[in-house]
């Protein structure tokens, strides 16, 4: 099978599991608002009534009649956020108003308090106005029966506080897929145990589980399949029960690398087994008996780089997200960088807290962990490009 491209092996799976995992056969739960931060909304969010329900001045200041402008004013009343006034303005009159309170009749403008100055009941402005300054205007905002937030939008803080603001306090949102975690390797040991000199804790199955959550995934993390077909093949079928399998490690070519032969035999269709990318190169995509699954390289460098680029669009897709993004950026790199062309390469770099620059972090190669652990920021290298110059621009994907 021939190896794809970083662009081309993105694509294949969402285009795979998009097409068998549209938004209408995931399942819809529907959860009090306070518990909905993070999940993906599975139906639209529509206004139950215009927003805002009246005018509403957005400054403090007095409500006038433009026409009477610039001039004097009588002061007739005041009206605050949360109440009506019953006054009308006529002309040469002026109603205090407070920031959120409803426009009062007979008033098309705002006067900033800042603008005009006071003697007793009257104030005098110089200031000139249009028709509507400082006012929102009814449904300026939003129409009642409007749609304000779509299907298959993952909430934030801001669209928490529209669905409260339109009275959603149970939210419909897609059910999490549940993901199976799947390490291998004789050499791999439990993270409690004391690991001799020839083995390593299984820091894999961790990291996976942290990035499965923060896809929107329900992490399950399996016993650490042994380098035997029989051991492999049963915890792969256990974890083809959940919506998506995770394997690390056994997919290189060595005498031991089991994953791709088992899952040949569970009757498994391949998409790719190989990615033109560094690290992570070795890297398998495909469906079996109905479920995805990615076998991940086994190095903790390629594990965690190979799902943030391809298994969270899984992930996010099956969570009800219809068009899963990277997060990438431009940054300016603090000195000369170059590589060989060929693969797409992602490598730990520190990216400044003000985003004005980014520093490749020297790393040992896909096992070191410590270097991606001090990282903020993947380097992204293109395949095509040999080097860059200080100052120039380059791209980043945020950890």
């Amino acid at each position: 099978m021939a190896a794809l491209t970083f662009n081309e092996a993105r694509a294949c799976v969402i285009e795979k599991v998009g097409a068998f995992s549209r938004a209408e056969t995931i399942e819809i739960e529907h959860i009090e608002i306070e518990h909905a931060a993070g999940r993906v909304l599975a139906l639209p969010l529509c206004a139950d009534r215009d927003y805002p329900a009246l005018a509403r001045s957005v400054r403090d200041g007095f409500a006038v009649r433009v026409c009477d402008l610039p001039g004097e004013f009588r002061v007739i009343g005041e009206v605050r956020a949360g109440e009506i006034s019953a006054q009308r303005v006529g002309q040469g009159e002026a109603i205090e108003i407070m920031t959120g309170a409803p426009v009062p009749e007979g008033a098309d403008g705002v006067v900033m308090v800042e603008h005009v100055s006071r003697d007793g009941g009257r104030i005098r402005t110089d200031r000139t106005a249009v028709p509507g300054e400082f006012i929102n205007p009814r449904a300026s905002e939003a129409r009642s029966g409007d749609a304000v937030l779509p299907a298959g939008m993952r909430l934030d803080y801001s669209s928490i506080a529209l669905a409260a603001t339109f009275g959603v306090a149970i939210v419909p949102v897609f059910a999490k897929p549940r993901v199976a975690i799947l390490a291998t390797g004789d050499e791999i040991v439990p993270v409690r145990e004391t690991p001799r000199e020839f083995q390593i804790r299984n820091s894999n199955a961790y990291s996976l589980a942290v990035q499965v959550a923060r896809a929107g995934g329900i992490p399950e993390i399996l016993p650490v399949a042994k380098d035997t077909s029989e051991d492999t093949a049963r915890l792969i079928e256990r974890g083809l029960d959940s919506d998506l399998l995770l394997l690390s490690g056994g997919v290189s070519a060595g005498k031991y690398d089991l994953v791709e032969t088992v899952l040949a035999d569970l009757g498994a269709e391949f998409f790719f087994d190989r990615v033109r990318i560094q690290p992570g190169q070795p890297l398998v995509f495909g469906r079996a008996r109905g479920e995805f699954f990615f076998g991940l390289p086994g190095n903790p460098a390629s594990t965690m780089v190979t799902f943030e680029i391809f298994a969270r669009a899984a992930v996010e897709i099956l969570s009800g997200i219809e068009r899963p993004a990277l997060p990438f950026l431009l940054a300016p790199l603090t000195g000369d960088f170059r590589h060989k062309t060929g693969l797409t390469r992602f490598l730990p770099a520190s990216l400044s807290g003000d985003g004005s620059s980014v520093t490749p972090i020297a790393w040992q190669g896909s096992g070191d962990v410590p270097s991606i652990a001090r990282s903020n920021v993947y380097l992204v290298a293109a395949a095509d490009r040999a080097e860059w110059k200080a100052g120039e621009l380059i791209q980043v994907l945020m950890k």
